[in-house]
């Protein structure tokens, strides 16, 4: 059935696509001036936000070709459904991981609905090297797709620099156009303190640091970090041998941004080389924040001053009687500055803090004990923004990929280690991590490896193009396809690198548990080393005839797949879920949501079981406006 048919019966409709512009219907219903005879008066929106509205003055940013039919491709609805692969997917029961293969700008719209706000953390490889000449993804960019968009007063000469811009990589415009919707929709993704990293090099790091300060905001920039990538440099290169590439990292929201520190090294353990009494190992540090002259206003709750009792070098916040300074420092009535730690932490830890002359000034200075251990705490450090350990670099990532495949299957593949590294830094052990250009399934595979280490419950949603492999320049990964009997498209190598890793964390559990001799409750156990797999496919679609006759171009797909894209599309349950089944091929559902296809072969009494049980939801496009569904109209709703 047609949406308006249902939306026309009085049906809720879930799907319908009204195309409602938010932030326009805002500005229409409190700020009417800013919209003249449909577009929008700049002025007069600047007035509103308290702008210059000089002529003379200005703005900073990035601007670059097809911008505005890359913002447009982002807002616009999605065409693609899911089918789930059952071949392909392992341990579909139990595992709480996700492969979705197809153009991952439809399948992060496609996650949104659930997803949007959830992810903490993000991992992207884009594609940035502009040796080859053609993008694989799929985007349009011309007349006819600006029609759809709803673009208007585009010149020819305008198609012309967008028609060169987005047929090869090696133009800015066209990277710039083909990534901004997709770092849009992660922005949607990420949860208030979640994360992004990005792997970039020298041709688009300039212009992507722009774009992510456009879109997450520059106030949100965390950190950009070198990967010495390549240990012995590009000797391709002219002039200079590139060593490293960038990791670009920008948060949701930098309030909410707290990075895990990496564990300490034996040459850091060495620093704490002092010891108290009982033993304990530490180190000196300076509690004085060193920096600019506005340290002083910029918190000044954090300037005040210490005292210092000249006999034992303790300090206190008061002066009184012994820990007055006497003559000897020139600062005789305390130590004034701006500190690290604040009034209350400076009482709470008084212990741990003590003064030492510092005789070239003739002067004390404040300073804190630094324990190695705390607690029981298990002591970090914060990361650097260079990374130039060898399980980083692009070396490891190959030699990793050619064990488990005994072939080199995969160019270029990240190393295990960098990922590791970012989900370690910006996890918990119980969160999901999305790469939407999975490549060879590096992300995944970390973070099977790193729940097998700490016996974490860290889940992956990986998307990945099934771009073609070439059976001339990559004849090893097509002829690896073709001899295991699969498609030779990338995300086949994607998905079978998961399937090889898993059972090799799960042989290697196994040979340890069995070596150590445990008993059966402290047995390490194997993580979630399964996937649910999606394929991505036309959503059916509504055809109108010279006629005027209204049809539906069906696909191929069965009542499961229709489920889980009801489940995806209605966005209130987890699409890992296992949906619990009522009545075979119709009837489904998860806790007390109830998601019905084939609508016409069941009962009223099915209908009123689910209604009285639970909220009911129905796939519209194989439901009929029959006189059984039209009794429980308040009751339902349709999803398309």
């Amino acid at each position: 059935m047609a949406k308006e048919e249902f939306l026309n019966a009085g049906y809720t409709v879930v799907g319908a696509d009204d195309n409602e512009n938010k932030l326009l219907s805002f500005l229409k219903e409190n700020y009417p001036s800013v919209i003249r005879d449909t577009e929008i008066n700049i002025e007069e929106l600047k007035t509103v936000l308290g702008l210059p509205i000089d002529e003379k003055v200005n703005g900073y940013g990035l601007n670059f070709v097809g911008r505005n039919f890359a913002r447009a491709k982002y807002a616009q609805k999605t065409e693609k459904e899911l089918r789930f692969n059952t071949t392909l997917s392992k341990a579909i029961d139990t595992t709480q991981n996700l492969v979705l293969k197809g153009d991952n700008l439809e399948s992060l719209k496609i996650l949104k609905n659930h997803y949007s706000g959830l992810i903490k953390c993000i991992y992207i490889d884009p594609p940035y090297n502009t040796s080859n000449d053609e993008f694989v993804y799929p985007d349009k960019f011309d007349k006819e797709e600006a029609e759809v968009l709803g673009l208007a007063n585009l010149s020819e000469s305008d198609f012309e620099r967008m028609d060169f811009s987005f047929k090869t990589k090696k133009s800015h415009n066209g990277w710039l156009a083909f990534i901004y919707p997709r770092l849009l929709l992660a922005r949607d993704l990420l949860n208030k303190d979640g994360v992004i990293f990005i792997s970039i090099d020298d041709n688009e790091q300039a212009n992507l640091k722009l774009l992510c300060d456009d879109i997450f905001g520059e106030e949100n920039f965390v950190a950009s970090i070198n990967i010495k990538a390549n240990p012995r440099g590009r000797q391709s290169d002219s002039n200079v041998a590139t060593l490293h590439d960038y990791l670009l990292c920008y948060g949701k929201n930098q309030d909410f941004v707290e990075l895990n520190g990496i564990p300490l090294t034996e040459e850091d353990i060495e620093e704490f080389d002092q010891f108290d009494e009982d033993g304990k190992a530490w180190r000196e540090l300076g509690l004085r924040q060193r920096g600019s002259a506005s340290l002083r206003t910029d918190r000044p709750d954090m300037f005040f001053p210490i005292y210092v009792n000249p006999q034992d070098f303790s300090v206190s916040l008061e002066e009184t009687g012994s820990h007055s300074v006497p003559v000897i420092p020139k600062k005789s009535t305390g130590v004034e500055g701006r500190w690290m730690w604040g009034i209350d932490k400076v009482k709470r830890d008084n212990s741990r803090i003590y003064a030492r002359l510092i005789k070239r000034r003739n002067e004390f200075d404040i300073f804190i004990k630094d324990y190695l251990e705390r607690n029981d705490e298990i002591r970090t450090k914060k990361p650097k923004s260079i990374w130039i350990e060898k399980d980083v670099n692009t070396e490891a990532g190959g030699k990793l990929v050619k064990s488990l495949f005994e072939s080199s299957v995969f160019s270029y593949p990240k190393p295990i280690g960098l990922i590791k590294r970012i989900i370690s830094l910006s996890t918990n052990s119980n969160e999901t991590i999305l790469d939407f250009f999975a490549g060879s399934g590096t992300t995944g595979h970390a973070v099977m490896q790193l729940n097998a280490e700490d016996e974490g419950n860290r889940k992956f949603i990986l998307c990945q193009i099934d771009e073609p492999i070439d059976p001339v320049k990559k004849k090893e990964a097509y002829n690896f396809c073709v001899a295991n009997h699969l498609p030779p498209v990338i995300s086949s190598i994607t998905v079978e690198r998961l399937k090889r890793a898993g059972e090799k964390i799960a042989i290697e559990i196994e040979e340890e548990n069995i070596k150590a001799g445990m008993f059966e409750e402290h047995k390490k156990q194997v993580p979630d080393i399964g996937y649910k797999v999606f394929d991505s496919v036309e959503a059916p679609k509504l055809k109108v005839d010279e006629k005027g006759q209204i049809s539906i171009t069906e696909n191929e797909i069965d009542s499961l797949s229709r489920i889980y894209n009801m489940i995806f599309t209605v966005g209130l349950d987890e699409p890992t879920q296992v949906p619990e089944t009522v009545v075979e091929n119709c009837i489904y559902k998860i806790g007390n949501h109830y998601y019905i296809t084939n609508s016409e072969k069941i009962n009223s009494d099915d209908y009123s079981n689910a209604i009285k049980n639970g909220k009911v939801f129905i796939d519209g496009w194989t439901a009929s406006l029959n006189g059984t569904l039209q009794n429980y109209k308040e009751d339902v709703k349709i999803v398309f």
